[in-house]
């Protein structure tokens, strides 16, 4: 593409999904300008059809003379590297590229949980959340409306908790899950700056994206992240502004050639990830609107979500696509990590 015109989306500041878009944007030296607030409202206001569901962040692209709104940053990130060229954060590799898609779609919708449970189980982070999450939409807020909206806010998040299966029974295991990450990622970012090598790939943003959250807004979580990785706090501080790197091919690592602390990464994506996967997509098979499974020793209850399905299924496919040698280094890599109870040959 050769315009320089910014790409806009709207989102907020407290947002995983919007520091990830925007950390990818800085990263692959696109231009953009980011519109901190309501993304629906921003739509209403100016005649543009709001998405559906309306999702931070939403972008808006121009299409044969008109605005059009999108949502979902895994297809978004897929359209930027066919509107722009250079700086890709899809590894040509294919078998490397599965393995960057898996860690993405894990990133996006269980790390998520981690995210969500921590910022509105405790009081603490609650009313941290509360009291921010307006004043990053509108700083000029006046106290009364603000005091309001954290009410209003808490209440609503705090209600909605059930959504990703937090509860008092599950806590713990999330809260689990999240060390083993985070002691994962030490671990692996010890022997090379980025997961699968010495540039990043989607994979990557997806894991700031959250993190950004969890190291830098929440307080409870950004206390166990100081205490259990130091390197993943550092880098989540360089993930946000990536746009001095200068990348080459060579820099990502054959899956081969991977450390085999990549290994422990996947192995916590089969442990907690897998299982909730294939519940899931079980329950929306047979049209239950909730799910229950074993998940670490614990009973983990849950709304089926059909997106999640549907990733299940996007997943599958992009294993399928694979051929040959590129399928046999994926297999040698994922064996014994769980992961490949969720994978299906065409």
């Amino acid at each position: 593409m050769t315009s320089q015109q910014p790409i806009q989306l709207v989102g907020g500041t407290g947002s995983p999904y919007t520091q990830k878009m925007v950390a990818l944007l800085r990263y692959r030296r696109i231009p953009y300008a980011v519109i901190w607030g309501q993304p629906d409202a921003y739509c209403q206001d100016r005649g543009i059809a709001p998405p559906r569901p309306v999702l931070m962040p939403t972008f808006l692209f121009e299409e044969e003379g008109q605005t059009r709104a999108a949502v979902d940053s895994t297809p978004i990130i897929r359209r930027l590297e066919a509107m722009y060229q250079g700086r890709s954060v899809l590894p040509d590799d294919p078998a490397l590229a599965f393995i960057d898609y898996l860690i993405e779609d894990f990133a996006d919708e269980w790390c998520t949980k981690y995210m969500f449970h921590y910022r509105w189980h405790l009081p603490v982070d609650a009313d941290n959340a509360g009291q921010l999450l307006p004043l990053g939409m509108d700083l000029t807020l006046p106290q009364a409306q603000l005091t309001q909206l954290q009410q209003l806010f808490s209440e609503r998040q705090i209600g909605r908790l059930y959504v990703v299966g937090s509860n008092d029974v599950t806590a713990p295991v999330i809260d689990a899950s999240y060390r083993r990450f985070l002691a994962a990622m030490e671990a692996h970012l010890a022997n090379q700056r980025f997961v699968l090598g010495n540039r990043p790939g989607a994979g990557d943003f997806g894991l700031y994206g959250q993190l950004s959250q969890l190291v830098g807004f929440d307080p409870t979580p950004r206390a166990i992240a100081h205490d259990v990785s130091p390197r993943t706090v550092a880098w989540v501080d360089q993930m946000a502004d990536q746009c001095g790197l200068e990348p080459a091919e060579r820099d990502w690592l054959p899956v081969e050639s991977q450390p085999a602390t990549l290994k422990n990464l996947l192995g916590e994506i089969g442990r907690v990830y897998v299982p909730a996967q294939l519940a899931n997509a079980e329950a929306v098979q047979a049209g239950e609107k909730h799910w229950e499974c074993e998940i670490d020793g614990a009973t983990w209850t849950q709304q089926t979500f059909p997106y999640q399905a549907k990733c299940l299924q996007w997943t599958n496919e992009q294993y399928a696509a694979l051929q040959g040698d590129a399928r046999a280094r994926v297999d040698a890599l994922l064996e014994g990590t769980g992961v490949e109870r969720m994978l299906s040959a065409p």
